[in-house]
């Protein structure tokens, strides 16, 4: 839903606010839509319409996760929002069940996420979010709000009062510093792979491409250029840190670990341990899946079926050190190889960053929070087990927060087959009851010698007075 702030937005508390419409809040909001008796809840985004990675829907790539991996499924099967019923309702069913697809197209994915957020109620897209602070005298949060115009610029100064925030302002590309000046400047043809498809004409039309990062965004980059660009004249570089272009974990014991055992498990161990353990784990997250690979073997192979190599160079291991200008509209890369110990230069005609995303920063947001809140040895947010920032007990409402965890709960946090049980987490925690009963085991593998079973409604949930009506 788009337009003006509606008036009980200013008029009337909220039980639930929250900042951000990505997948993860969509499935908070689409949940939340379902508890008996309602919530009253607003969500604002700053941009117009929902949209999920637009710069990598590439053509034929899918999701990493079964279609199951919705927004509701997995915590509610008979939600109206379900992708299954977006398919009913689109008249594709029949067709979905012969096509035996378990994992989606991402573009149909971006498109079922759509449909949810041009149908459901209480998204209010174009609303930018400042501030949160807690009122004391009222015993609510104060959210404050700028409506923007279709162009981006402020229209309206707006604040919501709500019992509980979640904030779910997802990741943004990270661009490693040796590279940001280049990135930044006018010109130069270094992009992120957040907007390749934006850019993809000016990279075929490029003489030579070099695409840096190891993970599945880099492989489906590569992939694509490499089918695209003309045969025994790919003049193509992939380059990567990691000591291979390897797979993704995908074994089924593997997978265990994207479940709600294993981020229970995650969250009781010490922060040192934990620190040491996402770093280690990047192959769970962070790998290539085995399709890609094989698909870009099978087009490096094609190609040499008449004789000869392909013009395209896969070298893992290597780091960027520093990059510059070459006659002002080429680049020069300064490399390292991290084994050999050796040093050599590119140089290029474009290159496009496969090298991830970081969690947005919440500090400015979080300002007026600050007095309150809890950190660790790190300066880190505490989070607790339900997702809820740590603060001071003088402050009777919750902050939780969706895919900004990952040092309190694991590789999981941006998963998204995880988003409907945590989503339902946060509701059970808000309403102090179990409108979404979850499961008391999710894993064949017990993680520690000591086995922790799902909670119930701890004490201090149940202490929260009930919202629904």
């Amino acid at each position: 839903m788009t337009g003006s702030t509606p008036k009980d937005d200013l008029d009337r508390p909220h039980d639930l606010v929250g900042v951000g419409i990505g997948p993860f809040n969509l499935s908070l909001a689409a949940l939340a839509d379902g508890v008996p008796g309602g919530l009253a809840t607003a969500f604002y985004e700053q941009r117009q319409a929902f949209h999920w990675h637009p710069g990598l829907l590439i053509e034929g790539a899918t999701l990493q996760v079964p279609f199951l991996a919705d927004l509701v499924t997995l915590a509610d099967p008979a939600s109206p929002w379900s992708f299954l019923n977006y398919l009913k309702g689109r008249e594709r069913l029949f067709p979905f069940y012969f096509a035996e697809r378990f994992h989606i197209r991402r573009a149909e994915y971006d498109a079922y996420c759509r449909w949810v957020s041009e149908r459901l109620p209480g998204l209010r897209f174009g609303h930018q979010v400042d501030s949160v602070r807690w009122n004391p005298g009222r015993g609510l949060f104060e959210v404050d709000f700028t409506q923007l115009d279709p162009d981006g610029e402020a229209e309206a100064l707006g604040r919501a009062h709500t019992r509980h925030v979640v904030l779910g302002v997802g990741t943004e590309p990270y661009v490693p510093e040796s590279l940001r000046p280049l990135a930044e400047a006018p010109g130069v043809p270094v992009l992120h792979a957040a907007d390749y498809l934006a850019h993809r004409e000016t990279l075929l039309a490029a003489g030579h491409v070099t695409v840096i990062g190891s993970g599945q965004s880099g492989a489906e980059v590569f992939l694509d250029l490499l089918r695209s660009r003309p045969e025994g004249a790919e003049r193509i570089h992939w380059l990567a840190r990691t000591e291979a272009f390897a797979p993704m974990e995908y074994s089924k014991l593997g997978l265990e670990h994207f479940t709600p055992d294993y981020t229970r498990y995650f969250h009781s161990l010490p922060e040192s341990v934990r620190g040491e353990l996402v770093p280690r784990q990047w192959q769970l997250h962070k790998g290539i899946d085995a399709d890609t690979i094989a698909a870009i073997h099978e087009e490096l192979y094609r190609r040499t079926l008449h004789g000869g190599w392909p013009d395209a160079v896969l070298t893992p291991g290597v780091g960027v050190r520093t990059a510059g200008r070459v006659a002002t509209t080429r680049v020069e890369l300064h490399l390292e190889h991290l084994q050999q110990g050796t040093r050599s230069r590119l140089t290029t005609d474009a290159v496009v960053l496969a090298t991830g995303y970081r969690e947005r920063p919440l500090d400015g947001m979080l300002a007026g929070l600050d007095p309150y809140l809890r950190r660790d040895s790190q300066g880190r947010a505490a989070i607790d087990e339900r997702y809820r920032l740590v603060l001071d007990p003088a402050v009777t409402g919750s902050v939780f927060v969706q895919n900004a965890e990952r040092h309190t709960h694991g590789v999981g946090a941006p998963d998204l087959g995880l988003a409907a049980w945590r989503s339902a987490t946060i509701l059970n925690a808000v309403t102090g009851k179990e409108p979404y009963p979850l499961p008391r085991r999710t894993a064949f593998t017990r993680f520690g010698l000591e086995e922790r079973e799902a909670p119930g409604v701890p004490a201090q949930d149940r202490k929260l007075t009930p919202l629904v009506r």
